[in-house]
Order: structure tokens, then sequence, then C-alpha cells
């Protein structure tokens, strides 16, 4: 893997003088290491074949082949390769010192996504925080801990699922908004947990923005009479509410005194993949690795299924809805370059 040579050269290069004391993440399957392994859901990804390509190939709840895009930021800011997950029972306050992940798979910032596969809602992932911030206290002293909650960087990725599993799948939220509604509906959610966050402490804070979810395998699979090609609402959609979401970057800026808030955007970087797959090592990008590549995420991609590809470096994704680690780590190594620069 000449990718994997590179990304650790690259690494070594980044951490050099970041003052990041922890990485603290919210968010949905995107960035969730494992916390839906510990509830009660069917939206789960820790057995074979996920995880196969790192962790002595153990799946970990992570819904890819490997380390997610915050695993790697995580390790280009020099605090560890790997983000634990709260719920995971194996880590303790020890190891979520230096980081930790309260994201769970099938969220939204909407409540009624949530509610959709019985999964975290966002507002308890902030409740988890306020216990894990009682922890680190006890563990560390107040002064220490309030210094390290302050320097940690927080990452935050997730909407997908309010649009694609929630918006546009039931008839609650399309009956009571339009999607330009249902968009501001959610900027205002995310803009009370970032102003709650900041209550809370924190001071470095990334956002991040829609992908061009039109582009994922399973929304290309049921666009047949375009001959499988991306589904160009759901990424105008996805553009859009990326646009609404920096428009709040700009207004908590001003409002919130001492805040270093950045949207984290990887529409572009992806859309640059998904549309010239050659250019960054890939063979596929329409289809995933797992099972036909098609459909299958979850349960429906498992180790039975002979026609898992061999080899997921040449695959953008790796199930029908989530990227390869090859692809988690490009998008990470762009971010940080891009968006996250300032913090190192």
């Amino acid at each position: 893997m000449a990718w994997l040579f590179l990304a650790q050269l690259l690494i070594q290069i980044l951490r050099i003088h970041a003052k990041v004391p922890a990485i603290i993440v919210f968010g949905d399957s995107s960035v969730d290491s494992g916390n839906n392994n510990q509830v009660q859901t069917i939206l789960k990804s820790n057995f074979e074949p996920y995880g196969r390509d790192f962790n002595e190939g153990r799946p970990t709840g992570r819904f890819s082949n490997g380390r997610l895009a915050t695993d790697f930021i995580s390790e280009a800011f020099g605090v560890k390769p790997v983000v634990p997950a709260y719920l995971d029972p194996t880590y303790h306050i020890t190891d979520f010192a230096t980081g930790v992940c309260f994201a769970s798979a099938g969220t939204g910032y909407d409540n009624a996504t949530s509610n959709v596969l019985s999964v975290i809602p966002f507002w308890k992932e902030l409740e988890y925080y306020k216990e894990y911030q009682k922890q680190l206290r006890d563990y560390l002293g107040h002064q220490k801990a309030d210094e390290v909650l302050s320097e940690s960087l927080y990452l935050i990725s997730l909407g997908t699922n309010d649009f694609l599993e929630n918006y546009y799948i039931l008839p609650g939220r399309r009956l009571k908004f339009s999607v330009e509604e249902y968009q501001s509906f959610l900027v205002g959610i995310a803009g009370n947990f970032i102003t709650e966050l900041f209550q809370l402490g924190a001071r470095k804070i990334s956002l991040s923005g829609l992908p061009p979810m039109g582009c994922l395998p399973l929304e290309r699979t049921t666009n047949i009479l375009s001959r499988r090609d991306c589904v160009e609402k759901y990424n105008n959609v996805a553009g859009d509410f990326n646009g609404k979401l920096q428009e709040l970057v700009v207004k908590l800026k001003k409002e919130l005194s001492g805040i270093r808030l950045v949207l984290t955007n990887p529409f572009d970087i992806l859309l640059e993949i998904i549309q010239s797959p050659h250019s960054f090592g890939f063979e596929e990008a329409a289809v995933a690795c797992c099972a036909t590549g098609v459909v299958e995420m979850g349960y429906m991609c498992n180790k039975f299924n002979p026609l898992t590809c061999a080899d997921a470096d040449k695959y953008v994704f790796w199930d029908a809805f989530h990227p390869t680690e090859k692809t988690n780590w490009i998008v990470a190594d762009h971010v940080v370059k891009h968006s996250l620069a300032e913090f190192l």
C-alpha cells in the first residue's frame, strides 16, 4: 500500500507543533468508532468484513474497512492513531483523556432521524460529553481538565441521514417543511449545539459540511432512469446546506467571543475523487467494495458474501454508503491542510 506509506510520512510532518491535547468527536456513521455496538439497533458494523484492513482485522464498529477520517486527523495532530468510542467498555477515562468519540451511526441533527433506526440522538451525545467532562475533572483535576477541554479540537460531522434516511424517505418532515425550510431547521439545531458546546468550554471547533450525497452508491442505484449517474438533486441540496452552514459559522464567530470555528467541507474533494478516481489511484467509484456494491451496508455487508472485492484500496466506497479507509485518509489529509491548519 504505497498510499499508506505516504500517509505515515505526511502525518510525521504534520504532527510537529500541534497544541491539541485531545480530539473530541460528535456525529453519525461517518465518524462513529463503535458506539452503536452498545445500542439496540440494527445499524451496526461490528462484524467481518468491516475493519478487515486494520486492528489485526478485527471489526470495531467503524463503517469502513479500516480507519475513519477522524482517526487520521487525530494522528495528524500528534494525538493518537484512533479515537475510541465513549460507550466501548474496553476503554476508560485514561484513554478518553486524549480523545473520545460520542458519534452514533444513523443519527442526525433532527431527533426524528435518530428515531428511524433507534440510535443515539444528537442531544444525547452532548449529555455524554457532560458526563465525560465530570470524569475528566475527577481524573485530571479541575484546572488541568479545563485546560484540556479548551485546547482540544472538536469535530462535528452529521446531516446526511437527515435527508437520505428521513426527509426524502419518510413523509413527516416533508409535510411540515420545504427542503429550504428543513435546511434552516437543521442549521438552527447546529447553531444551538455549538453555542452550548462553547458555553461548556470548547473553543476549537470544526463543523463538517455534507458530502456529495447524490453520488453515494446506494443513491446511484436508485437512479436507474439516469443510468445510475449521481442524483444531482441530492448534490444540490448538500451544496445549498453547506452554504447555510458557512453562514452559520460567520454568524457564530461574531456572537461567541473567543471561539475558533471553521467549516470543514468534504464536498469538493470527494466529488473530485468520484469524478476522477484514477487520478487518486482508484479503479471504481460508482459501486462499493462490499458484496455487489450497490445497496449493501450494515448486516447486508457480511463475510459470507462471495462478491466482496479483494482490494478495497481500488474502491472509493467500502459499502454503499461509506468510504474506504483510503478515501478517508485522502479526505482527512485535505481538510487538515485546508481547514484545520490554523489549529496546528
